[in-house]
């Protein structure tokens, strides 16, 4: 078993998933910069502000919190903004100034 399939059997088997977090507002192209550990039970809404929470940077750099694997490329990344999206599952969400979209412009209640 690869260590990938064993996180994410181990992540499963406590009932958590990993969703990713896409920074594309301020960039050329968009870019996965991490993953993000939320329970798996809440709902799309929780999971969005869970990701977008600890990805933002409050006392220290986000990319230290626990429960988020960093993969971007410099040591250093800007916080998750308006116009980034986040991946769970195969759907893909939006970040708005207030609240959260699917990419047809439906908000996510």
């Amino acid at each position: 078993m690869s260590k990938i399939d064993a996180l994410t059997k181990t992540l499963y088997d406590k009932g958590m998933e990993k969703v990713s977090v896409i920074h594309c507002a301020f960039e050329d192209i968009p870019r996965t910069v991490a993953f993000v550990e939320v329970d798996k039970t809440l709902s799309i809404r929780k999971k969005l502000e869970i990701a977008f929470v600890k990805t933002n940077t409050m006392t220290q750099s986000w990319v230290r919190n626990e429960g988020v694997e960093y993969i971007g490329l410099s040591p250093e990344c800007r916080s998750t903004s308006v116009g980034d999206m986040v991946l769970i599952g195969t759907t893909k969400y939006v970040c708005k100034m207030s609240g959260w979209e699917f990419l047809d412009g439906e908000a996510v209640k």
